[in-house]
């Protein structure tokens, strides 16, 4: 299991990540249809949300005690793999609006 320090790097990572992958499709988004600019801008608007809960995730993990971690690691990972096939799932849904 990792170590604490290398499990908040593992979250910055897929956060960051996921930030380019918003950019890219905030620009893509402009050059949709106009029917579907508004069902990717509901799609963009649901992933900054799931962006940030992650981030405040992180943080919290951030913020716990090291001997805590230890606690948290096996909560905080399912948490995490959820998170992760939210976000795929709609990052999918958006780029279909591409296709």
């Amino acid at each position: 299991m990792l170590t604490k320090e290398e499990y908040l790097a593992k979250m910055k990572a897929q956060l960051d990540e996921w930030q380019v992958d918003l950019e890219a499709l905030g620009s893509k988004a402009s050059e949709a249809s106009e029917e579907a600019k508004v069902k990717v801008q509901e799609q963009i608007t649901e992933l900054r949300a799931k962006w940030d809960e992650g981030h405040a995730r992180r943080e919290e993990i951030k913020n716990e005690a090291d001997e805590k971690w230890e606690e948290l690691k096996d909560e905080a990972e399912v948490k995490w793999e959820e998170l992760k096939v939210g976000v795929k799932d709609s990052i999918e849904r958006v780029k279909s609006y591409f296709s």
